[in-house]
């Protein structure tokens, strides 16, 4: 009975320590399957915390998982396929892809770029051209022109070119012809020289016919012709000392249907000395020299001589370029020093050139100059050179790609001025006698404006205004125009066919009436006129072109020269033919 309380406190403590056993056993289980069942955590997955038993003293009770490392190779890029835009056809669209090239891409540190020097392109190959221009039309107009080439294009090119114009209006000698033949050659040297020579011949075929008078009309017979060569020869690029030369001489003849010609030689060498890349030194001679012989009885003979040399030192950079210098002049024996100032100012943000300058300089009156400004104009027995002393200020630059303007305001002075008034030894004026007046005083304006689109489009424009103060002798400016404005548009509208236009308007010039006329020796001024003309050249075969022109769309019978009507509305057309 004794040991009866003792086996029962024995079996108590054993059953409590039996139970703490399983207790912590079952414990141990659940925290080892919790671990295990723990996943790798991904990128994309959220961020995983495990709480730890509270006995553990080993590690934080928290662990946060926030990422886990993963391998993986990145997307291969795709190939683009880029459409070209299809063709136009009712029977089938054709569609050419472009692939993009397949390159590998490395984060390496690339290789530097070296540049190469740029290689000559030899798929330029010179092709020699030769064509035949053939028209007519009203008027009894006929127009012929023909063009030929010949060489490699690189060692020498010559290229030849002859024309003819023939009409007839309906007034008693009223009829007019031009033809002409020029040879231009060029040759290259193997060091650096150009070689140029230029023979030609022309002639102009006109009659009196500004009379109201009958006259025989062999008797009204105005023709005149050159005949001339032209070489020179230049070094294209700089020698060894930085100089540049071009010297040229050219030698003709200029006669007329009376026996009256002149002779005459010209002489230039100008050379240029650079002293790095701002300045400058640069000397011209010029030696003009001519002599005239007069058809009287006996022959008169006379000369007319201009010497010159303009030494001047230049100053240029980017946005600023400087002239000064003077010239000596030698006319006919008689000195005068002259200026050669000039400056120019650019501000390249707004694309806008400043320009300033005091220039004097003399214009050669020779027999040939005057006819080919006035074939009206009688024998003449005396000449004097102009001489110009101006002074101006301008402006010119660009407007956006295509845009360009220029505009100039000048002061003249110029002496021995060459006007033309009816002559006063033919009583109905039908010839022009050349004077001189001594002292001539003006002022300028002058603008060009002109906008191009590539090869498409070309308009230029061009207008000058000149107003003569004072003269010295004579009361008005006989001859000379006080507003001129010219324009020019071609215009290229499809592959095979371009249109061009032009037009010409001006004031009337100041004349002084004939002893014949109804108010004999009356000042006057010759009515204003406009002149418009239209053109157009398409292909018609790969080599043959049809081409029209239509001059004074305005009818006009307007007179440049006094008593001298022009044709009106006249049109001519015809065919181009190329040999290539």
């Amino acid at each position: 009975m004794n040991y009866l309380p003792r086996i029962v406190i024995i079996t108590v403590i054993a059953a409590f320590a039996f139970s703490s056993v399983q207790a912590q056993k079952k414990s141990s289980k659940k925290t080892v399957k919790q671990k295990a069942a723990t996943p790798v955590k991904k990128a994309a997955d959220k961020p995983i915390t495990v709480i730890k038993e509270a006995g553990d003293t080993s590690a934080p009770k928290v662990v946060t998982i926030t990422s886990a490392f993963k391998p993986f190779l990145k997307d291969a890029a795709k190939v683009n396929f880029t459409a070209a835009t299809p063709v136009i056809d009712s029977s089938k669209i054709p569609v050419a892809y472009t692939i993009p090239s397949q390159n590998l891409f490395f984060l390496y540190q690339p290789v530097s770029i070296k540049p190469l020097a740029l290689a000559i392109d030899t798929g330029f190959i010179w092709e020699n051209d030769q064509y035949v221009k053939l028209g007519a039309g009203n008027f009894s107009t006929y127009y012929g022109e023909a063009g030929f080439s010949f060489g490699d294009g690189k060692n020498s090119i010559t290229n030849i070119r002859g024309n003819f114009l023939t009409s007839t209006g309906h007034l008693f000698a009223q009829q007019a012809a031009k033809w002409g033949v020029d040879l231009l050659s060029i040759f290259n040297t193997k060091n650096n020289h150009e070689w140029t020579a230029h023979p030609f011949y022309q002639s102009s075929t006109q009659y009196l016919y500004g009379t109201t008078l009958t006259y025989p009309k062999e008797t009204l017979l105005q023709r005149f012709s050159t005949v001339g060569l032209e070489l020179g020869m230049q070094n294209k690029t700089a020698n060894s000392y930085g100089i540049t030369y071009h010297p040229q001489i050219s030698a003709g003849r200029f006669f007329d249907n009376r026996e009256s010609h002149e002779n005459y030689l010209l002489i230039k060498a100008p050379i240029s000395k650079s002293f790095g890349k701002i300045y400058s030194f640069n000397l011209g001679l010029t030696a003009d020299m001519s002599t005239v012989t007069y058809a009287l009885t006996p022959p008169t003979v006379f000369t007319n001589n201009l010497y010159y040399l303009n030494p001047s030192i230049g100053f240029k950079t980017p946005n600023v370029k400087i002239n000064a210098g003077i010239q000596p002049t030698w006319d006919n024996k008689t000195f005068s020093l002259l200026p050669d100032l000039t400056a120019e100012a650019k501000f390249s943000e707004i694309n806008l050139s400043l320009e300033a300058g005091w220039q004097g300089y003399f214009q050669k009156n020779s027999y040939r100059s005057l006819a080919n400004f006035n074939p009206w104009i009688m024998p003449v027995n005396l000449l004097r050179n102009t001489k110009i002393n101006e002074q101006y200020v301008g402006v010119k630059g660009t407007q956006g790609d295509h845009f360009t303007y220029h505009a100039r305001l000048s002061l003249l002075t110029m002496n021995n001025l060459a006007l033309f008034k009816n002559s006063g030894l033919l009583n109905d004026g039908r010839a022009f006698d050349v004077l001189y007046d001594p002292e001539v005083k003006a002022l300028r304006l002058h603008g060009e404006v002109g906008y191009t689109e590539q090869e498409k489009l070309s308009i230029t424009a061009g207008a000058s205004f000149t107003q003569y103060n004072s003269l010295a002798i004579y009361r008005k400016a006989w001859g000379l125009l006080p507003l001129e404005v010219t324009s020019s548009l071609k215009w290229k509208i499809l592959k095979d066919l371009q249109l061009k236009a032009d037009a010409f308007l001006w004031d009337g010039n100041p004349y002084e009436s004939s002893s014949t006329s109804p108010t004999p020796f009356e000042v006057g001024k010759t009515k204003a006129a406009a002149d418009l003309n239209l053109g157009a050249e398409f292909t018609v075969m790969p080599r043959l072109n049809l081409w029209i022109q239509m001059n004074n769309l305005l009818n006009s019978t307007y007179q440049r020269w006094n008593q001298y009507s022009v044709l009106g509305f006249n049109v001519l057309g015809g065919v181009v033919y190329s040999f290539r």
